[in-house]
């Protein structure tokens, strides 16, 4: 697409359905937001269902995204490598799956539990109990994806269960006792949001039942946004999402990271700040010409 004299012209590709579970209207309800904070900015928006996206070939100098379909995915990367700016970037939506994302944050320093990653059909799994098994190739779709055991009867249906589902490879990370955090952030502004999710009752699956109510241990929120933003760095995904875990001491470390969540608890303050995101580094690229 080219620009017209005056205006920016903007793609925007919704995410699928199949890829927001039990989070469809929220997902929905951010990217809109986001979208109409475009066009008050002056950009000429035009939204695409994912789908759609690949089928029409589309072509664009800005895209903004929350795609997560292989397809789509793949075609942004072609785009990106072409030239194109994409937010968020397809090799950072691939660096959210939880393989890569476990691998980079360890790499980089960034706060994560003791994990082991294992093939599902000859694992060696640790015999320190409780743990997280987490499928490794893809984000979580089904609440079967994540899943904590207590003992190895449990780990080996799990393990049983991936590979039935073709799941080659999973993430098997510590328990970690203490208060679990969620958090919302946008790269390069003044937005972070964090809170306890029990306390709102916001849940995909009901996994965070697990570690129980939270107990309010103090912790360093700034230190937290710090770290947050080192992994949306190293993910490269400025709209972000994520979750961690507190100790009573106040030790943070973070155990699973997204590429554009559903900013559900905050939408609204979101939204403003995900379009002043985009629309700078819009801004800067055609400055930079």
């Amino acid at each position: 697409m080219q620009q017209n004299e005056g205006k920016i012209r903007v793609v925007g590709v919704s995410r699928g359905n199949e890829f927001s579970p039990n989070h469809i209207g929220n997902d929905a309800a951010i990217f809109q937001g986001a979208a109409n904070e475009l066009a008050k900015r002056g950009c000429e928006v035009t939204v695409f269902p994912e789908r759609e996206f690949v089928a029409k070939h589309v072509q664009a100098d800005f895209i903004f995204d929350m795609a997560r379909d292989r397809a789509t995915v793949s075609r942004l990367k072609e785009l990106e490598d072409a030239g194109s700016l994409v937010i968020n970037s397809g090799y950072g939506i691939d660096n959210c799956v939880r393989r890569p994302m476990t691998e980079l944050l360890i790499a980089n320093g960034i706060p994560h539990p003791k994990t082991c990653i294992v093939s599902t059909e000859n694992a060696v799994l640790p015999d320190v109990f409780p743990y997280w098994i987490k499928r490794g190739d893809s984000h979580a779709m089904v609440k079967e994806d994540v899943v904590y055991v207590e003992c190895k009867r449990e780990a080996d249906l799990v393990l049983a269960d991936f590979r039935r589902r073709g799941i080659p490879v999973a993430v098997v990370n510590e328990h970690l006792v203490g208060d679990l955090v969620k958090f919302y952030g946008v790269q390069d502004t003044d937005f972070f949001y964090s809170f306890y999710p029990t306390e709102q009752s916001h849940s995909k699956y009901g996994l965070e039942a697990i570690n129980g109510k939270a107990r309010g241990f103090p912790f360093d929120r700034n230190k937290l946004r710090t770290d947050a933003n080192r992994a949306a760095e190293v993910l490269r995904v400025p709209i972000y999402g994520g979750d961690c875990v507190v100790s009573s001491t106040g030790e943070i470390r973070i155990i699973d990271f997204n590429d554009w969540p559903s900013f559900a608890p905050c939408r609204d303050e979101a939204a403003p700040y995900i379009a002043e995101c985009i629309y700078n580094r819009i801004v800067s690229k055609l400055n930079n010409r």
